[in-house]
Parts: C-alpha cells; structure tokens; sequence
C-alpha cells in the first residue's frame, strides 16, 4: 500500500524521487519523505501529499546523488509527520523506509526500551531500524549481516530500503511479503528501487523482481542479491512492458475516465491471440499445460478482494453454466482463517489486478500447502501472485492507475470467460457451435462496449440528478447480481454515497423498508430469463416512489413508462452481459464522484494495492 522509490547514480536523487513518488499516488497514502545522502543523511517529511513535501523542501539542501522517498498509508500510528517515513536510528547514522507490516514489533520494542532506546513515533518501522542499529553496535557486526540478523527476529511482511551515513555509495533493500523492483540503470552503478515499475519506467525498462526471503545490496556501483540466510542468488533480468504514454491522463482529467474509455482496447488485448472462433479452438498456455486437470476438476474455488471478488461472482455464473462445475466463491481475507476444506483435485483461481494483495497470497499458500492446484488472474507482469501461481494468464489490461478498478475488472471476467469456455470445451458441457458462437460474440464486444461508451453524455444529466443522494441501491439478477454488487462499490469508494448491491429477489426480504422518494434504485434489466420478474421488482420500487435507473438492452420499450430513466446498452449473450452492463455503471460513479469534489483517482483512505493485512 505505500510507495516506495529509491535512487543511487550520478544524477540528483530528489527530483527522481518526488517524481517517482507522485506516480505512486494511486496506490493510496496519508504522508511523505525523503531521505538524501550526501556526507550528511538527510531526512524530509510531511504530512499530506507529495506536493506539500515538495513545497516545505523549498529553501533547504536536496543535494545528493543517493537517496529514497516514501508515501505512507498509516497502521501503526496515526498520520503525521513524525509518523511519516523515512525513520532514523538513534544516532542518525542509518535510516529506513517500510512497506508492510511488523507483527511482533511490541515486543521488539519492548526489548530495546529495555536496553535505554527512545522512539520519537509511533510506528512499527522505527523498531525496526533501531533493532539494526542495535545489533551492530552490541554484536559488532557488518550493516549488511545486522539487516539479516534483525530481519531474522522479524515477523511480519516487509519491503525495506535502508540508507547508511557511515556507507555512502551503498544501499540496502529487503522483501519479505510486499513488492520490491530494482531498476537497471543506463549508467554503471545507476539503480532505482521501487514498489512497482510505475515510478522507474521513465529511466529504464530493465527490471529485477526481488523475491521473498532476498535482500538486495547495491554497493560499489554492483547490485549482489541474497537470501536472508547469505546465499547469493542469481537475479533474472526482466523487461517491462509498460510505456511512460500509459501512464499519464493522456488529456482525460482524471485517470479512472482515462481507463473507463480504454475497455474496448484492454478487452481486446485480454482475449487477442486467444480465441478463433473460426475453429473454437483456445490458445492459452495454461490450457494446454493442464488439459487433464481442466477436464477432471471437480471444484473450482474463486479467491478475491473487493472488485477481484466480484469478478468471481461473474466467474461462479459462467463455471456453472457453461463447464458444469462447481464453484465455490472466496473473500481471500476470510479464506485462511475458516481451516477451509480444501482437496488435491480442486482447483484455486486467484485473481487481483496488482499480483501483490497479501491476502490473496496468503490464501494461495495455504490452497498450495493442502496439494491443491494453483491459477493465478493478475494484470501485473512479473508480480507475486503469477510466481506463486501452477499456472494462469495476464490480463493485458495496462496500467490502472484509478484506485477504483475499471478495466482491471472488465479485463478479469473477460478472460475468466475464456478460462469457462476451454473447461466446456474440454468437458463437452457445450456444442462445438455454441462454443464458436461465444467466441464470435465475444470477438464484438470491444465494438459493442465503444457504444456504450457514447452513452456518457446521457449518463451525465442522470447524474447531475442524483448526485446529493445519501443513499442508492443496485438490483440485479442471475449473472447481473455481481455487477450490481460492483456498481453499488465504484459508487461507494469515489463519491462516499452510501450504496448497497443486492439480488432483485431479496429486496423484499430487508432492503425494500429504505425505499422513498429519495432513494435512486439502480436496476440492471437487459433482456434475459430474469426480465420478467425484474420487471416486477420495478414495479414494487415504483409502488413505494422511489427512482428508477433503469439498464436495459437497446430496443426495449417496455419500461418507458415505468422507469424514470432508461440507459440502453447493446445487445450480447447473457452471459456476455456483466461486461457491457459495466459501463454505465462505471460512468454514473464517475460524473457523480466529480459533480461532488471528491478525489475520483485517490479516493480517501483507500490504496489501489492492498499489500497487508
């Protein structure tokens, strides 16, 4: 969840690091520093947003050819500005940045308030360096084996960057459960550290992905990684890519509006090369790599956070329906802590957008400890989750840099539904024809969502409507009831309104009694099997005066005379629908988060990676 950039070379390291430090804004934050090496180790900081760093480091000494900058989302400690990393050792000789969470770090601290220490924040972090410095001092050992021996008291996940007074030209990073990238520079001995590529991809695209259990030592203009335990491994060189193009707002004022109207192309590029629907064959490495598996699996487990979690609700739908298996549908935060069932012949499917959500790791450790087999369904390149993973696929999405997933989530079910398709396939649940004719519909989507796209102007007004509702709800049913739990989320994480997604059905057992005049109620009633009785649901809402938003499939009438408002996206096959009817949804979010002056692409207190606990 906090950024983290570091920078050693020939060139000034602060303008690296603020810039690099405001590409990380997406993933969420409440306070920032620098820590500059110069002869003197020089420590920054401040509460709020990089640019108020920025202005309170006018006037004072930024020299320095080495240094690492930090964005904090506060655990331990309240945001302030002695809670804001980077945090110094008692002589000022070393300092650290720290991504994660230390678990036991009270009775580290503990020990050290013992040994005469005294902490000038609050934060786990600060025990963490103090312990460094202490076990050189009282074991009289290098920089380098004090970092192992205290990572080795440690419990927790960390990515740590440590600077050193006494060390110049020589920096120190460790992982252990959060990301951790090192950059190759174009010059001898230039190296960028940071917790995802998004602030080095300017400077270069050579990357090394350091591993859990590895630390990273830059001294002398060489980089040397090892495990904790001093055995020197050999880093694989990865090429990003990612351009610096996607990631700015490319004249969009915001980057989730920027991301929305890229579906069509990041649906595309999810299933491009993937599918023929000529032949109804299905190109995907892990398909072909676990054929028999796909064939005989007898449950499939869906592991998710948030809007990665709805997309399993989708996933769940298409499973079922077209593979004939059964699935099981998992809050990778409860996962691991229910002593879950699990067998060797099931088969987990992770999915997150970033790669590196904790929990999402920590469930697919366990699914790997009980023998079952592994997929990951991640939108990052060289993250953690496809290195844990059996096997899996990108989703070729790009960037998101919106903290509000939108294409990320378009992009998962998109090729979750390729995932369906082969296990049908595979399991003769689907004709040969049907299959294709899948495929040929979902060879026009992309088509189909840039015309739902152009409904954004109508959706504006609607908003515009709306946008001082205290509360909204959002039916839908069969495989439209995730959607509705997705819209009711995008609307609640931007604008802060008070949203509830539910199964039309169940409005009457519960939601039905918080229907006014005041309430909008979202209903996603394109034409499927559900119609029918959506229709109904319509009219209870009406009975009761409240509004109606209505998502229906372009062509119906059937409701102009029911619903105050009437959205019309494209036709497709049903179990096509959750991606089209996204869109709307999406778009409605968005004018309402902007009309109310909320921060659309940070949202308050939200990270866009969730890396701990």
């Amino acid at each position: 969840m906090c950024g983290i950039v570091g920078y050693i070379g020939n060139k000034q390291a602060c303008e690296i690091i603020l810039k690099g430090l405001k590409r990380l804004e997406y993933r969420g934050y409440d306070s920032a520093g620098v820590a500059l090496l110069n002869g003197d180790l020089r420590v920054y900081k401040k509460q709020g947003k990089v640019l108020d760093l920025e202005e309170s480091l006018e006037g004072k000494n930024i020299e320095g050819t080495i240094g690492m900058g930090h964005t904090r989302w506060a655990t331990h400690g309240e945001p302030n500005d002695k809670n804001a990393h980077p945090h110094q050792s008692p002589t000022g000789d070393l300092s650290v940045i720290h991504n994660g969470i230390i678990e036991n770090y009270a009775t580290l601290k503990e020990g050290l308030l013992q040994r005469g220490h005294t902490f000038k924040s609050d934060t786990d972090t600060e025990v963490l360096i103090h312990l460094i410095e202490d076990i050189m001092k009282n074991a009289n050992l290098s920089l380098q084996d004090a970092v192992r021996a205290a990572l080795g008291q440690v419990v927790g996940a960390y990515a740590i960057v440590i600077l050193s007074k006494n060390h110049p030209e020589h920096v120190i990073a460790a992982r252990k459960g959060s990301p951790l990238v090192v950059g190759i520079g174009k010059e001898r001995g230039e190296f960028f550290l940071a917790s995802d590529a998004t602030p080095i991809v300017e400077y270069t695209n050579q990357v090394i992905y350091i591993k859990d259990g590895e630390i990273a030592i830059i001294e002398n203009k060489e980089l040397t990684i090892k495990t904790i335990d001093n055995v020197i491994q050999t880093p694989y060189i990865q090429e990003l890519e990612m351009n610096l193009e996607q990631l700015e707002k490319g004249g969009y004022p915001h980057f989730m509006l920027k991301e929305i109207y890229e579906q069509p192309k990041s649906i595309f590029d999810s299933f491009r090369g993937r599918i023929d629907a000529k032949s109804g064959n299905i190109n995907m490495r892990s398909v072909r790599d676990y054929q028999e598996k796909l064939s005989k699996v007898n449950r499939l487990i869906l592991i998710g956070c948030g809007t990665s979690w709805h997309a399993g609700l989708v996933a769940e739908y298409l499973f079922e329906d077209l593979a004939r298996v059964p699935v099981e549908v998992e809050y990778a935060s409860e996962f691991r802590y229910r002593n879950p069932v699990i067998y060797p012949d099931d088969l987990i499917v992770s999915i997150s957008q970033s790669g590196e959500t904790a929990d999402t790791l920590a469930a697919m450790e366990l699914a790997k400890q009980k023998g079952a087999t592994v997929f990951g369904v991640c939108n990052v390149v060289g993250s953690s989750i496809p290195r844990l993973s059996h096997g899996g696929a990108y989703t070729h999405a790009g960037p998101e840099i919106g903290v509000a997933s939108t294409k990320a989530f378009t992009a998962q079910v998109t090729v979750l539904t390729l995932y369906a398709l082969a296990m049908a396939k595979q399991r003769e649940t689907l004709s040969s024809s049907r299959i294709k004719q899948l495929m040929k519909e979902m060879e026009a989507i992309p088509g189909k969502v840039e015309q739902a796209l152009k409904l954004n102007d109508k959706i504006y007004k609607i908003a515009e409507l709306y946008k001082d509702a205290k509360n909204f709800l959002y039916l839908g049913r069969g495989y439209n009831f995730p959607v509705a739990l997705e819209g009711a989320l995008k609307l609640k994480e931007i604008s802060y309104i008070h949203a509830e997604g539910y199964p039309a059905a169940e409005m009457k057992h519960g939601p039905i009694a918080l229907i006014d005049e005041e309430m909008p109620v979202v209903v996603i009633a394109t034409n499927n099997e559900h119609y029918e009785k959506l229709v109904s649901n319509i009219q209870e809402v009406k009975a009761r005066k409240g509004k109606v938003i209505a998502i229906v499939t372009e062509g119906n009438t059937g409701l102009n005379e029911l619903a105050d408002h009437i959205i019309e996206v494209p036709e497709t096959e049903n179990c096509l629908s959750p991606i089209l009817n996204t869109i709307p949804l999406q778009l409605l979010s968005y004018h309402i988060a902007v009309m109310r002056e909320c921060n659309v692409d940070q949202p308050r207190n939200l990270a866009k990676s969730v890396t701990v606990e």
